[in-house]
């Protein structure tokens, strides 16, 4: 692998990572944050990490280890850390002072860009995140339809907001028997009334879909689904499903919204609507659209997002929201998404990876498929790909996750659980898919000595 020398930071040997540092640092704001992190899912107990800096595909932590990063911020960086192209955009944008609650010449700038790329964009509103994106999405959809319930895909993670926190309890559910799996709140805190307006259907599954739509079409206004699960082993829609889902939609007058926040601007120029060659009413973006500032975005067609009307209409809006910041790095980065041949080097780069790995999976004799876009792919160690979340709960994933808890100290950030993809970005590209294939191996030999 690549060395650190020159940038300042000593290269911890493989298999000999220390955390003493982190550990400190967790112990000092434990005392200040809950659980001493800022996000519960960046908490991983007596392994937690602390960052010193990020350069390209690399991540270093404040003991000195360093990391070929795979998890790459839950997928923000399509390009690398630090792209000086990008931070050259953004500082462009600190110089017009910061957030004036008033518009600005940017905000229409990028939202041209995103009209001419995505195919279901002909309106652009921004916001801060991804989840607030999501959240306006719902609020347009009921109001366009008229109906407050919505539907999502078992496996799907839609944001932070009280509405979509709801989970398939695929760990403790039995798959030879006759009940489905339980829906449950993410954590407590969730209004028990808002149970009430979800229903939740297995992907790549139209005939239920169809069967709850001839049940419930009366209060379901919106189906709120990721083409390919972000959060859920990458597992992809077939393209008939999502066909046989936009057809659905239209016979019954509801709402069809993408989630896009991770596979917008990353598997295709114009997201995975292109891919598919599908176009929903409204779709969300974030995470790679501006390669880590904070920015996200919702589009769709006029009719849906003429909903946004002023007082009247629907209300959307936020202090932050079209922070020029992050406006002008948005505009840069999807410049380069457009102009350039990237994304295909991302995804070519991703496939060869994909074949190295095979080979060591091979090679120890464990069953395997990859499911997703090799610019955001999931790794399961079972023998057919899967057609839904369902398929994990027979997979080895405890394996996988015992490997991918291991790899940190041999230099590779995965995530540390099988549901999450690995990440590509452009700076991975210098690097030899053969050397991370032959760190797997050596992890995956040590977990079975």
């Amino acid at each position: 692998m690549p060395t650190a020398s020159g940038l300042g930071y000593r290269a911890v040997p493989r298999g000999t990572r220390i955390l003493t540092a982190s550990r400190q640092q967790h112990d000092r704001a434990a005392r200040s944050l809950p659980l001493g992190v800022s996000d519960t899912y960046r908490h991983w107990g007596d392994q937690t990490i602390y960052v010193k800096r990020a350069k390209g595909a690399w991540l270093w932590d404040i003991d000195g280890n360093r990391y070929i990063d795979f998890r790459l911020g839950w997928g923000p960086i399509i390009l690398g850390y630090g792209d000086e192209r990008v931070d050259r955009a953004a500082k462009r944008g600190m110089e017009l002072g910061g957030s004036t609650a008033l518009a600005s010449e940017l905000e229409a700038a990028v939202a041209e860009i995103m009209i001419e790329m995505v195919p279901g964009v002909e309106l652009v509103r921004f916001a801060n995140s991804g989840s607030e994106a999501v959240a306006t999405a719902l609020r347009v959809a009921r109001a366009y339809s008229g109906r407050d319930g919505f539907v999502m895909v078992e496996g799907a993670f839609h944001g932070m907001f009280d509405s979509v926190l709801w989970r398939t309890q695929m760990e403790s559910w039995n798959p030879g028997g006759a009940q489905p799996p339980e829906l449950a709140p993410f954590g407590r805190g969730i209004p028990t009334a808002h149970r009430d307006l979800v229903g939740v259907v297995s992907l790549n599954d139209a005939e239920a879909l169809e069967a709850l739509f001839k049940q419930e079409a009366g209060r379901i206004g919106a189906v709120l689904m990721e083409p390919i699960l972000g959060n859920c082993c990458a597992i992809a829609a077939r393209q008939d499903y999502l066909r046989d889902v936009r057809r659905l939609c239209d016979e019954y007058g509801i709402v069809l919204i993408f989630d896009e926040v991770k596979t917008g601007f990353r598997v295709g120029r114009g997201g995975a609507q292109e891919l598919y060659g599908v176009t929903p009413d409204l779709c969300t973006f974030a995470k790679a659209m501006a390669n880590g500032y904070p920015i996200a975005a919702l589009g769709g067609r006029a009719k849906f997002m003429e909903q946004i009307s002023g007082f009247d209409g629907v209300l959307h809006g936020g202090t932050f929201t079209g922070h020029p910041i992050g406006l002008a790095a948005a505009q840069e980065t999807l410049r380069i998404l457009r102009d350039t041949d990237v994304l295909r080097q991302v995804a070519d780069w991703g496939n060869e990876l994909q074949e190295q790995l095979s080979r060591v999976f091979t090679d120890h004799d464990i069953p395997h498929v990859f499911t997703g876009h090799p610019s955001m792919f999931g790794i399961m160690f079972r023998e057919e790909p899967p057609k839904s979340y369902r398929d994990w709960a027979s997979s080895d994933h405890d394996l996988y996750d015992r490997m991918a808890r291991r790899l940190p100290d041999f230099g590779l950030l995965p995530e540390p659980d099988s549901r999450e993809p690995w990440f590509v970005c452009e700076s991975h590209l210098s690097l030899d898919p053969s050397d991370i294939a032959a760190t797997v191996s050596d992890v995956i030999a040590e977990l079975r000595r």
